[in-house]
């Protein structure tokens, strides 16, 4: 049928007209003229060694190999052992993978070796048992129950900064290390573990991470069950990680009931406070898996952090006049403070950007389907990364500099706030997100409040090394007293940043806005 010929016909003066008209063109011509589907770049990286694949290049210059990837496509196909992968180039992609679980599941050479760690808990599990897992968990990582941990979290920074002498040399990493692993295990299992034993799980925690990156990017099982140092290293650490969280189950269930994650988690091992009981190997596989996701990225942001502020003077002399003007001499942060340590969250942020640890993920497809207008095969694994992301200069112009002032309320684009991930997104989005920025925020303000580092002469940037994490393993510093800026020169507008309305199911940024 014409329609414009009917709608011409009408002989209606006025609104009738004006409206049939309006009708025919967003009704009937949308649906003449589709939009044009982008047309995306698909490719193959070069450089594929027999049986090991691009297992080399990822192991010796990582984030090189990343940065290369976009030249050959949006999508492209890659190489782990001898077996094929497609890497994700394009934000858009990305979310279009995130957002659609069910077709791109956990999985993949990544996912299959946590699993060996983790068991079935809530990073491994797969999308169906993903919600109820999801909902036991969450009530722990509620803004409410985080602010709860604020004190926590600054009680810890403030004893880092006791222990390290000023004028002398300091071990970062290892104390960032130290601290996340004393916050996060007080979280889960409250004072269950001693000092020493916090010790075992740091060191565990490393070695673990580091053998977990060559067993994804070269998937072969029988270089791993030769009996070399790395792999015994690998297995006595992994071994006593489940020794000693099963150690930690075993005496709380003959103690007084506590009020954290272990708690939660024996009641709905009896079946209180959950739509169905779990089991005991799930109480320990939740309690594996938030260990292993709640120190050693923490620790890399953090050292990261001071490492960039050490670098970059004018940002560290900002985040010292906000802290300054916020909290008198010796005073923590506290609950109110939260809202109004806006720069200093806006370093946190730039840090998970410009140096994010979370840096490569793996999916896997769940049937056969298309992506970018390339079919693949049920059970293609499927990468994406935070730090190629976070680097396209299409999305964040000059991306090396390391600049806080692109997460200011306002200041980031739609466009940045998509292509900025650090905690994935979509519904496996980190339940611990949330806890993670206030964590991040907190330490940083009680340090840098009390102490100034900087690098040791002749510093350069140290070469990553490769694992599951990836940031400054090994960073020493020199640990300064630090006296407060004169009040005129500290006395800043009491910026608040702006309550958090993100969705976690759908959104992939997690800026200051979201404080």
């Amino acid at each position: 049928m014409d329609w414009a010929g009917l709608v011409s016909s009408v002989q209606v003066r006025g609104t009738f007209t004006t409206f049939a008209c309006r009708v025919w063109q967003e009704v009937f011509m949308s649906h003449a003229v589709p939009e044009p589907k982008r047309a995306w770049r698909t490719g193959t990286a070069p450089g594929i060694f027999p049986l090991l694949g691009h297992g080399i290049a990822f192991y010796r210059q990582p984030l090189e190999f990343l940065n290369s990837l976009p030249a050959y496509g949006d999508l492209v196909e890659i190489r782990l052992g001898p077996q094929r992968a497609w890497m994700v180039c394009h934000p858009e992609l990305t979310h279009e993978v995130l957002m659609d679980p069910h077709t791109f599941d956990k999985g993949g050479p990544l996912y299959d070796r946590l699993g060996k760690l983790m068991g079935d808990g809530l990073v491994t599990c797969r999308q169906p048992t993903h919600r109820d897992k999801r909902r036991l968990l969450q009530p722990a990582f509620r803004p409410s129950h985080v602010v709860d941990y604020t004190d926590l979290v600054t009680e810890e920074a403030e004893a880092v900064c006791r222990a390290w002498p000023t004028g002398e040399t300091v071990a970062v990493t290892e104390a960032m290390m130290a601290l996340t692993t004393r916050v996060t295990s007080r979280v889960l299992l409250s004072d269950s573990l001693d000092d020493r034993t916090t010790a075992e799980v740091r060191d565990c925690l490393a070695a673990v991470v580091r053998g977990l990156f060559v067993r994804t990017v070269v998937p072969i099982d029988t270089l791993f069950r030769l009996p070399t140092p790395a792999n015994r290293r690998y297995r006595r650490a992994l071994s006593r990680l489940h020794e000693i969280i099963d150690t930690a189950i075993a005496q709380r269930r003959q103690s007084a009931d506590r009020d954290d994650v272990l708690g939660t988690l024996l009641k709905a091992a009896s079946g209180e406070g959950a739509p169905a009981a779990i089991t005991d190997q799930e109480v320990h596989d939740h309690l594996i898996t938030l260990l292993l996701t709640g120190v050693e990225t923490q620790a890399l942001t953090l050292a990261s952090a001071f490492s960039l502020l050490a670098l970059h003077p004018e940002a560290e002399r900002r985040l010292h006049a906000e802290l300054d003007s916020l909290l008198p001499e010796g005073q923590r942060p506290g609950p109110g403070d939260l809202p109004h340590l806006v720069y200093t969250r806006c370093v946190v942020s730039e840090t998970l950007r410009h140096s994010s640890p979370g840096w490569l993920f793996t999916r896997v497809a769940t049937k056969e389907t298309e992506l970018a207008g390339c079919r693949l095969p049920k059970g293609a694994a499927v990468l994406y990364s935070p730090h190629l992301l976070h680097h396209d200069p299409s999305s964040f112009p000059e991306p090396e500099r390391f600049d806080p002032d692109r997460w200011l309320p306002g200041q980031p684009t739609a466009e940045q706030r998509r292509a900025m991930m650090p905690f994935s997104a979509g519904n496996r989005k980190c339940i611990g997100d949330e806890f993670a920025m206030v964590e991040a925020t907190l330490a940083l303000a009680t340090i840098a409040g009390r102490r100034r580092l900087r690098h040791l002469p002749g510093y350069a940037d140290q070469k990553p090394r490769p694992g599951i994490t990836m940031g400054p393993r090994s960073l020493v510093m020199t640990c300064e007293p630090r006296s407060r800026m004169p009040a005129a020169a500290s006395r800043a507008p009491r910026a608040t940043a702006a309550p958090c309305t993100s969705d976690t199911r759908t959104a992939g940024d997690h800026v200051v806005d979201n404080a």
